[in-house]
């Protein structure tokens, strides 16, 4: 996507300020960040000071995939900066900064009745609705294709009104002078940004803005595992050294310090009893606050309030609570009597009608976040106005969800964007926002409250329960002929949606969407291969368990089911998996040379004769990869040896950190292939620690070799294939070894 693809408005502002406006029609917007003393705004995306430092507003939550690096980074090249005089500042909520590119691929959530009008990120309602309502949400790794046009728009301008005003000082042309490494120059002489700002900021910016020949990239095959970087990460210091603010980490006069807990995840559920004398003898126990299924203890210290909370022995009642048996008997009887919707059909639907000869059937149960940080927020209420310090990756819901729990408008709400540590869509939820602002207002002090682990699991929401069945017609080769996916699973993408963009709550959610097709919620469902004839059917299914996305999201059972699927078809057919996947890829060449690579690099040998080797592939948007996965058992149980990926993610712009993505979502699809999983009964889960989720350790972690296809294409995000692709690449070197297909996840020891 490029500027002029949109009606771009550059305002002079006061201060030397810049505000770079997309909307349905040109508007004016104060800066969202105002420049401090020595600084001057060149657009709401970046500031130069007169000590030549350039920050750069960051709209996207840092939460380790790289966002505080990659967007000054892209700042910094068309700038011509020198990276070690850049740093990153959080964006505040603004619709300078509204996400176009995810309120476009979101928009059957919140305009469900007719998506197609703001299905583009240029489209008028996209871009009225994303700036009315302040979206800024970081999800779906939407980042760059949202972000890189703004920045490189505002970058491209400062660049030439600050070589306009090194020209002045020199008496020739702006075009004959260029910037690099934070200098301007020309014919020898040279001056820094530093001194040029604020003659630069005089000037008017151009337009259009003149960009440079080539964006950000860098080069693969140049930046190999170890290399010398010449865009390390900016986060990386201050998280190394522990000066990285997390909320957890906010310290504010006067605060006090408040532990929570949940109810049962159940229906109408509320306080029964609690032993609120019990507390009392705890020095520095200071208040307890009532919640709408929660009950929070408030002290001098956060052990202290933990220790209240233990002592007065919460109990909830609730009329329905979560129950795994309830859930696996829903699952069973909707495939087993379940009216599917056509999602998607092409071809000769009469080949795909009946029994067809291949049907398999795997399931995927419910699984937890397992964030490494638990859920942190600080609030104080005072003067009518509520400041909130918190990492969400929805920022404008989470000041609505604090403002309706003290009765504030989400203006009045005062939003401290931090980062998160590890939030896997976990922080699209808002709710220790609406209870941090409650007790705030009951104590009338500044307060942090943060969740244990246990009370993490209790009120997380899993991932949703997925049952499918896979059918296949093969032609007398054993090539695919006809394919069909019958998959049952809650409506989990629109039930989310009604407690993002609604406020409901879990159940209210679950009620408004049952029984409604949910397409997002088979996302990836649609074969990657040349099939002729394919039908893609949702069995709506209402559980009792409210759902909520995870990192991968529907990619992480779609692609399990069909990669599994198609291992199963070409063994059946007693083809080569490799070259059974070759020859229905024609249509995706770029997929095709991933295949290659990575058997190439993983020496591939075919799969067969117990090698323990097995193959997969993905494709999320633009992003793809394939993954060639060495798996054995042992007397521990299953181990994973090896993994072999090369992914094609367009145009790199840190090739550094997409192999951190690539790698971080291999290893976090191990886990959800290996362990995550829970249980409910009466509305608890089974697991309220991590050392009891079975996830991989480090002892357990394989080598990993992650290789990039050299591309033009446009970037796409390499964060969520590595979930993807795993879990199938893993149970197809299990049949491998040992012969036994296994259809469920996650993949638990006693079916070895």
């Amino acid at each position: 996507m490029t500027p002029t693809r949109r009606r771009v408005l550059i305002g002079a502002l006061a201060g030397g300020g810049l505000a770079l406006g997309y909307a349905v029609l040109p508007r004016r917007y104060p800066l969202a960040l105002a420049p401090r003393a020595g600084e001057f705004a060149f657009d709401a995306w970046l500031r130069i000071g007169r000590d030549g430092v350039v920050t750069v507003s960051v709209p996207q939550v840092e939460m380790g995939q790289g966002v505080t690096t990659l967007i000054p980074q892209i700042v910094a090249h068309e700038l011509g900066a020198d990276w070690r005089q850049v740093s990153a500042q959080p964006a505040p909520v603004s619709p300078q900064y509204a996400n176009l590119v995810l309120a476009a691929k979101w928009a059957p959530l919140w305009m469900p009745t007719m998506p197609a009008l703001a299905d583009r990120p240029d489209d008028l309602i996209t871009r009225r609705w994303a700036a009315d309502h302040l979206f800024m949400a970081t999800a779906d790794g939407t980042e760059i294709a949202a972000y890189e046009a703004g920045a490189r728009a505002a970058a491209a301008c400062a660049r030439v009104m600050l070589m306009q005003a090194a020209a002045a000082r020199w008496n020739v042309a702006w075009e004959e002078c260029t910037a690099r490494d934070g200098f301007v120059q020309h014919q020898g002489k040279r001056l820094p940004f530093g001194p040029l700002v604020e003659d630069a900021a005089q000037y008017a910016p151009p337009s259009p803005p003149p960009l440079l020949p080539e964006p950000m990239a860098e080069n693969p095959v140049q930046v190999p595992p170890g290399a010398a970087l010449r865009y390390p990460r900016l986060d990386l210091p201050s998280k190394v050294d522990g000066s990285w603010t997390f909320a957890a980490d906010v310290r504010l006069p006067g605060m006090v310090f408040a532990a929570i807990h949940h109810a049962p995840i159940g229906s109408d559920a509320a306080l029964a009893s609690l032993d609120e004398a019990a507390a009392k003898p705890l020095r520095g126990m200071l208040h307890t606050v009532r919640g709408s299924g929660w009950v929070a203890a408030v002290a001098q210290d956060s052990w202290t309030a933990q220790a209240a909370l233990t002592a007065m022995a919460p109990r909830f009642s609730f009329t329905q609570g979560a129950n795994s048996d309830a859930v696996d008997a829903a699952m069973n009887e909707a495939m087993r009597a379940g009216s599917g919707q056509v999602l998607y059909e092409a071809g000769d639907r009469s080949l795909m009608r009946g029994a067809l000869p291949v049907q398999v059937r795997y399931e995927v149960a419910p699984a937890l976040h397992a964030t490494i940080e638990t859920a942190a927020a600080a609030a104080w209420l005072h003067d009518g106005k509520l400041e909130l310090w918190i990492g969400t990756q929805a920022p404008q819901a989470t000041r609505e969800a604090a403002g309706r729990a003290v009765g504030l408008e989400a203006r009045d709400v005062i939003l401290y964007p931090l980062p998160i540590g590890g939030s896997f869509d976990r922080r699209l939820e808002c709710g220790h926002a609406a209870q941090v602002a409650t007790i705030a207002k009951a104590i009338g002090k500044p307060v942090q409250l943060t969740w244990s682990r246990a009370e993490e699991f209790r009120a997380g929401l899993p991932r949703a329960p997925v049952v499918a069945v896979m059918a296949a017609r093969p032609d007398t080769e054993g090539s695919i002929a006809a394919w069909r996916a019958r998959i049952a699973v809650p409506a989990t993408a629109r039930e989310f949606a009604r407690r993002l963009f609604a406020g409901d709550a879990p159940f209210d959610a679950m009620a408004a969407v049952a029984g409604k097709a949910d397409p997002m919620a088979l996302e990836g469902a649609l074969p990657v291969y040349a099939i002729p004839n394919v039908a893609i059917d949702h069995v709506p299914v209402s559980t009792g368990l409210p759902s909520a996305r995870m990192r991968g999201n529907a990619h992480g059972w779609t692609a399990f089911f069909n990669e599994s699927f198609v291992d199963e078809m070409a063994h059946r057919a007693r083809r080569e998996p490799l070259s059974y996947r070759m020859a229905m890829l024609g249509g995706d060449p770029r997929l095709a040379a991933c295949l290659q690579r990575a058997a190439t690099l993983a020496q591939w040998g075919g799969g067969g004769d117990a090698s323990g080797q097995g193959i997969a592939c993905h494709r999320i948007g633009e992003a793809r990869i394939a993954l060639v996965a060495s798996a054995r058992r042992d007397a521990q149980g299953v181990r994973v040896d090896r993994l072999s990926a090369v992914a094609d993610v367009g145009r790199g712009i840190n090739v550094d950190i997409a192999r951190q993505q690539v790698e971080g979502g291999l290893i976090f699809g191990l886990g959800l292939a290996l362990g995550c999983t829970v249980r409910y009964e009466r509305g608890r889960p089974d697991q309220e620690t991590l050392g009891t989720m079975g996830l991989p350790t480090l002892a357990d972690c394989p080598q990993i070799e992650v290789e990039f296809i050299d591309s033009n294409a446009d970037p796409a995000d390499p964060g969520e294939i590595g979930v993807a692709v795993i879990a199938p690449a893993v149970g197809n070197a299990l049949f491998s070894a040992t012969g036994l297909r296994l259809r469920r996840l996650p993949f638990f020891a006693e079916e070895l």
